[in-house]
């Protein structure tokens, strides 16, 4: 009685209703500064409180989320999942999705400690204003006690309002080294993974061999795949290849074009600067020599690289942003209604379809599936992204920054990653190089997520997130990018980008089912 009543007095003070502070603060970290989710309701509220910082020198905590392998969970989830999928359910909440997360608080800045990793956490996504934390509170206490009566404890159920977004000429050009200041700036308009696809709506997934056609006949057809919704319009119908009908690829780069030129402008500016400085100077020593003769240098590599940008600029503005001159790559073939594999029980989302590539606009640049790691990133910045928490084994960096796929990744490698991260825990690391974002890396759930989009449609998905906080893994134009898991100098397909949610699902199965004898690991145009 008095335990009770002890309970009842400290919910008074602490309640399961979020002020507006722990609202807006509780999942600090997780998304960028614009992207913030909301906090709903947490089910131990009651034992874990989250007080407004005071004093001079406040720290609102820092959260990152972690994968969730080797636990009770991981064991029952197949079995479990399913069931707090159809509990929420029968709630009728306005869900859009579950999964299983952990989540890290770091030490505060200057404090020293190693942080905290929290217990397992039952993460629901609903829609905003959809769903009160009396709600949420019943709901969670069903879920636990499902939990328990299959062995697992120690177990979080937290809800936040979530949004979910869906992504919606002359031959291609050649890779540059990437001592070449064009190097990624004309990346949308070569043939490695990456580029953009219809009027920059979405990005390229792979390429394949067709190797033979229906009939079991030869074929020296190479096809390019995307999105279902980024290739066609209608993504509820089938859509077979009955005559001319072009896959318009309309550039997307000026801005940046443009905006790499105002860099080194503004670069060179600056080294002429120190340049008048030091020659401003009544005595000169030996190394003020050899800084003139550095920052002359500097000046001389930056102007070349604006005159190579110009050409650049000038020759994607003439041959490649007017789609009146028809500066297409190919046309689509064959595009799959966007539907969930229930027959099949996995209830993976297939979201793709395909073009037939034009030869004389490919065929020349044509490396097979290669993933261009940019310039972006030095050596020593992309291990450390690849390997963030600490620890990771030394990657052999691949010759020319081109990063080559060798195959798909297991059952098995998901379930049970090589990698650990400064913790002792299992971690993987996933990949994606976009037409918008570029090159950005995530790390894997552990565990797969049940979700339910605004038609509610209802899917299985494989869920990524970052491992601190970063930009943005995915936006509008991303759509459609090969997700892939790097292991030493190869990377391995780990899915395809098809919402801004940071999810993904299999999509070469999909494919082989409507192309048979289809290759995805040719290098060469010719089979």
């Amino acid at each position: 009685m008095s335990s009770n009543l002890s309970a009842l007095m400290f919910a008074t003070v602490v309640s399961m209703h979020p002020n507006e502070y722990k609202k807006m603060s509780y999942y600090n970290g997780i998304t960028g500064d614009s992207d913030h989710l909301h906090l709903v309701y947490h089910s131990d509220f009651l034992t874990t409180p989250f007080p407004k910082p005071t004093g001079r020198f406040t720290h609102i905590p820092v959260k990152s989320l972690c994968g969730v392998f080797d636990t009770l969970l991981n064991g029952v989830w197949d079995t479990v999942g399913p069931q707090i999928h159809d509990l929420i359910k029968a709630w009728k909440i306005n869900w859009m999705s579950v999964d299983p997360a952990h989540f890290f608080t770091h030490a505060p800045l200057g404090e020293g400690g190693n942080g905290s990793l929290g217990p397992i956490v039952i993460w629901v996504g609903v829609i905003p204003g959809s769903t009160s934390a009396d709600t949420a509170h019943k709901v969670s206490e069903e879920i636990l006690s499902l939990l328990l009566k299959n062995g697992v404890d120690d177990v979080v159920v937290e809800w936040h309002e979530a949004v979910l977004q869906r992504l919606a000429g002359p031959p291609l050009m050649c890779h540059v080294d990437s001592s070449n200041a064009t190097h990624y700036a004309h990346h949308f308009l070569t043939p490695l993974l990456g580029m953009e696809e219809e009027d920059s709506q979405g990005t390229l997934t792979l390429w394949f061999h067709e190797n033979k056609d229906e009939d079991s006949n030869p074929s020296d057809k190479v096809y390019g795949v995307s999105s279902c919704h980024v290739l066609h319009k209608n993504t509820t119908i089938d859509y077979e290849h009955r005559g001319s009908a072009p896959m318009d690829h309309v550039q997307h780069g000026l801005d940046e074009i443009t905006k790499a030129i105002a860099g080194h402008g503004m670069l060179t500016d600056l080294w002429i600067q120190d340049i008048i400085q030091l020659q401003a100077m009544e005595r000169h020593n030996a190394q003020d020599a050899r800084a003139l003769r550095v920052k002359w240098c500097q000046v001389d590599d930056e102007t070349e690289a604006i005159a190579d940008l110009k050409a650049l600029l000038n020759d994607v503005t003439k041959y490649w942003s007017d789609i009146k001159l028809h500066c297409n790559i190919g046309h689509v073939q064959y595009a799959a209604a966007i539907s969930v594999n229930i027959k099949g029980s996995t209830l993976y989302t297939s979201d793709w379809a395909a073009f037939l590539a034009a030869g004389e606009k490919v065929r020349d640049e044509f490396e097979g599936n290669v993933i261009d790691l940019g310039s972006e990133y030095n050596l020593p910045g992309l291990i450390d992204m690849f390997y963030p928490l600490g620890g990771g084994p030394t990657i052999k960096f691949p010759a020319g920054r081109k990063l080559c796929i060798e195959g798909c990744a297991t059952k098995e490698d998901l379930a049970h990653p090589a990698e650990f991260d400064s913790k002792g825990q299992h971690c993987l690391m996933v990949s994606k190089d976009g037409n918008t974002t570029n090159l950005t890396i995530r790390h894997y759930t552990g565990l797969v997520l049940f979700t339910q989009n605004k038609v509610n449609i209802e899917s299985v998905e494989l869920f990524f997130f970052p491992f601190k906080p970063a930009k943005v893994f995915s936006a509008k134009g991303d759509s459609g990018s090969l997700i892939w898991h790097m292991v030493n100098d190869k990377a391995y397909i780990f899915g395809q980008l098809h919402s801004g949610q940071n999810k993904g699902g299999s999509t070469s199965n999909h494919i082989k089912k409507r192309f048979k004898y289809t290759d995805f690991y040719h290098t060469t145009w010719s089979a």
